[in-house]
């Protein structure tokens, strides 16, 4: 495999974090033949990697290196050198001693080069104006009045999702696992709990305030006012920027499960991925395979009114396969591409909406993250 990699304007990028490093694969717009560079970072858990069209394209990469810690790299020559910050981030609020892993990065929104976002664990949010040179910590989340009562889920107390509004400058969402979804309306000066009507089957109290595990929150760039996330306890939508939510899991064989997705060009089709059996009031999320060991991608045209398994040429017998919150990701292409990659290392795509699907590689590390991107 090769370090770094020629592309044209316009051709697609799958990254890949991995617990071995991470990858880079490109296509022109057919996304029938694959160019693979990497491993990156090798040896070291990457937990996600995005592409920052912005500037002439920037890769980031969130690093958790087994023996100098956490960081974030970045590239701006797809892969051929990376670049350290030269202030790494590091909590300065008191919320927390020292930064456990970094896991989710989000580039700024359009018209504002040089934001990035990054959500951490234990749970924080920093901010970079500097393309990632240096970060500072949001310190009015970490300090929110009910972070003392904050607990982890199983995969720790992380800060998993930032979502940003593309049409309103002072208003983002972030979802911590397991303490629910929180959202600003002023540019961080401020949080508010936004979990009414999420469940917490876990929980003396079904329906707190907050308590809830997000797996993954997502918006649509067309309708920023609509969120989606899947959940500990079933899939949600809202209407009303996370005031509400509604549960939208009927339909689907189980309420559990990590992996969301979002059509590159409509906001009522979204994808996701049942995993256990969980029906009714159970908790779940024991099992951490697809329901009934038959990998079947859902989808729903609708807003989550009705879903229809996607199942062609994907593995429906014995499929004893796990896919992570950060697992899927979808690209921008008019026919969405849809890829998800597992903890054995199967990447499964579709060029059709779903419709189709192939194998891209298999033998890879157990994969962390799925992120596409367009060169620019």
């Amino acid at each position: 495999m090769t370090q770094g990699f020629s592309a044209q304007k316009g051709d697609v990028m799958v990254l890949l974090g991995t617990r071995k490093g991470a990858f880079i694969l490109s296509s022109d717009r057919s996304r029938k033949n694959w160019q693979v560079s990497g491993p990156y970072s090798p040896g070291s858990e990457v937990f996600h990697l995005t592409y920052d069209d912005r500037e002439g394209g920037t890769v980031f990469a969130a690093v958790n290196q087994m023996i100098w810690g956490p960081t974030v790299q970045r590239s701006h020559d797809l892969g051929t050198t990376w670049l350290s910050p030269q202030e790494p981030p590091r909590f300065t609020s008191g919320a927390a001693e020292t930064i456990d892993q970094v896991w989710h990065l989000k580039p700024g929104r359009d018209g504002k080069p040089g934001i990035v976002y990054l959500g951490v664990a234990p749970a924080g949010l920093f901010k970079s104006d500097d393309y990632g040179s240096t970060w500072q910590e949001v310190a009015s989340l970490s300090k929110h009045s009910s972070r003392d009562q904050w607990q982890p889920g199983l995969g720790g107390l992380c800060l998993h999702s930032i979502v940003l509004d593309q049409a309103d400058a002072g208003r983002m969402w972030v979802g911590i696992s397991a303490v629910g979804v929180f959202g600003t309306t002023d540019s961080g000066e401020s949080w508010e709990t936004l979990n009414q009507g999420v469940r917490a089957d876990f929980l003396p109290d079904r329906f707190p305030d907050f308590g809830q595990c997000p797996h993954k929150v997502l918006t649509h760039p067309s309708k920023p006012g609509l969120l989606y996330q899947q959940n500990h306890c079933g899939v949600y939508r809202s209407d009303s920027a996370g005031e509400e939510w509604q549960d939208i899991t009927e339909g689907l064989p189980s309420r559990f499960g990590f992996v969301l997705g979002l059509h590159s060009k409509d906001p009522d089709t979204l994808f996701v991925l049942p995993e256990d059996d969980v029906l009714g009031e159970d908790v779940g999320g024991g099992k951490r395979y697809v329901t009934d060991a038959k990998f079947r991608v859902y989808r729903s045209r609708n807003g989550g009114r009705d879903w229809e398994p996607l199942t062609r040429r994907l593995p429906q017998q014995g499929a004893y396969l796990h896919v992570l919150p950060e697992g899927t990701a979808t690209d921008s292409l008019d026919d969405c591409g849809i890829y998800v990659g597992t903890t054995t290392g199967q990447l499964f795509y579709s060029r059709d909406n779903g419709d189709n699907w192939e194998l891209m590689m298999e033998h890879l590390p157990p994969i962390l993250a799925v992120e596409c991107g367009v060169t620019v």
